[in-house]
């Protein structure tokens, strides 16, 4: 997919006019400071579209991106950040949960971006857990490869395959992975 034309459209905290639009959504999702803008900005070609910060959990909204005026990146809040009071995460918690279940959006593909240094987090795995059992279809892509030896993506990749749904390394900062990101969105 060649991108020609990537722009911020909004950013909404509940129901808005822009979920009712004929586009279709791609939707990250991950946990704080995984380098979910990053990935954005390696898939779009661009540095600097999607603000990424030092400080985790700094995305209260969900942002839309119009990418060649017929797509949207949809860019949802971090989970499980810590430090965040328990009331400004159950409201992340919340706004996540509405835009995955119940914000009526059907033309959508999940995007669950996963730091595969990391490993899988409890908040991945309870994100996870909630998708299959709504029968969602999703992708995990597993950012920061680079960072792994042969020996550690290999555990890391069976244990990713047990989801059965497509995983694609990735590196944000190499940008690897772009063209089979591209390819599993379009499958």
């Amino acid at each position: 997919m060649k991108i020609t034309s990537a722009q911020f459209i909004k950013g909404i905290r509940g129901t808005d006019d822009i979920l009712e639009q004929d586009v279709p959504h791609v939707a990250f999702i991950g946990r704080s400071n995984v380098g979910k803008s990053s990935s954005i900005n390696a898939l779009l070609g661009r540095n600097k579209l999607v603000k990424s910060s030092g400080t985790p959990g700094k995305t209260r909204e969900i942002n839309f991106f119009l990418i060649n005026k017929e797509l949207f990146f949809v860019d949802l809040p971090g989970y499980g950040y810590a430090k965040l009071g328990k009331v400004d995460r159950e409201q992340l918690r919340k706004l996540i949960n509405w835009y995955l279940f119940d914000s009526g959006v059907e033309d959508r593909t999940v995007v669950v971006v996963i730091d595969i240094k990391a490993g899988i987090t409890e908040h991945d795995e309870e994100v996870i857990l909630a998708m299959t059992n709504a029968g969602m279809s999703f992708i995990i892509l597993a950012n920061k490869i680079d960072k792994l030896n042969q020996k550690e993506k290999k555990e890391a990749f069976d244990k990713l395959g047990e989801y059965g749904v497509p995983v694609i390394p990735f590196s944000a900062v190499k940008k690897r992975g772009v063209k089979e990101f591209y390819q599993a969105l379009l499958a």
